[in-house]
């Protein structure tokens, strides 16, 4: 009897604009897997708009509505509203709806970028940190983060999953074990803080990367070999949320979403299991001290 080896499958979210679209669209140009992307709000509309200019098979490209922000635009920065809990009504209906188009038994999570994110007007001094603001941060960058991993990491595949063997265009792309990444920044790192400030902002991204390791240290013992999770910095990219920003930036150190994209695919991609895992690396796959 031949038993066929899982199929694998992709997803990043969110994806409806910044890097996220730009990765679901490398991901579907390089690639000739299934991909998932998700959007708070007109998934119909973000379908379009990523698939607009490819030419891909739009079968391959689900994308279905999730919000782990829980936040109604538009806030100014400094009135974020306070909530109570962030309602996860929308992961787990996209979670359901994914058990029924990639089983497990049949099907496995091959890679993930979570990439929520948020960048309130960073403070300069402790006068500066506003409660709902620094809380808004903490359940975009650090929560909603965790709990994609709580909903999504059963998709990934265990010590007894027999990975898929890839054609030659995969393997140029996709790594060769599963890997979950997530978006991370270097002010995140607590070694590299020399200017100090941004109070709320480097505390969520450091609690990411407590995250990531803590997380890995699971997949070691459920997937093995077979699975990994990293953080990721992609430098400073010229997308709304750096907008503030974009003038203090060294010359030839903004990157553009395309450009992150594909970088942080390579990066992924290139990574060794054990010097990889469980680490913080940017754009040029160097690793960001923790």
């Amino acid at each position: 009897m031949v038993v066929l080896a899982p199929k694998p499958w992709i997803l990043t979210t969110p994806a409806s604009r910044g890097i996220g679209f730009q990765l679901v669209r490398q991901l579907l140009n390089t690639t000739d897997l299934p991909v998932v992307a998700t959007a708070r709000s007109h998934p119909g509309e973000t379908k379009s708009r990523i698939l607009e200019g490819l030419d891909v098979d739009p079968k391959r490209l689900s994308v279905f509505r999730l919000d782990v922000t829980g936040l109604s635009l538009p806030h100014t920065p400094s009135t974020f509203p306070i909530f109570p809990n962030l309602n996860e009504s929308t992961i787990t209906n996209t979670t359901s709806q994914l058990h029924s188009l990639f089983p497990l038994s049949s099907h496995y999570l091959h890679l993930a970028f979570l990439t929520p994110g948020i960048l309130p007007s960073p403070e300069k001094s402790p006068n500066q940190i506003n409660y709902g603001s620094i809380l808004q941060t903490f359940k975009v960058n650090t929560l909603g983060p965790l709990l994609l991993i709580k909903h999504f990491s059963p998709f990934l595949p265990r010590k007894n999953t027999n990975l898929a063997s890839f054609s030659p265009l995969n393997s140029k792309v996709l790594p060769p074990q599963a890997v979950m990444a997530i978006m991370s920044a270097r002010v995140g790192s607590i070694s590299d803080n020399a200017l100090g400030g941004w109070y709320s902002y480097r505390a969520s991204k450091a609690a990411v990367n407590q995250i990531v390791k803590t997380f890995d240290i699971h997949l070691s013992r459920t997937a093995g070999e077979k699975a990994m999770a990293v953080g990721l910095h992609p430098g400073t990219v010229k997308t709304g949320l750096s907008k503030e920003f974009w003038g203090n930036v060294q010359e030839g150190k903004l990157f553009s979403p395309e450009f992150a994209a594909e970088t942080l695919c390579d990066v992924v991609r290139g990574l060794p299991l054990e010097a990889g895992r469980a680490r913080c690396w940017d754009w040029e796959g160097k690793e960001v001290p923790p």
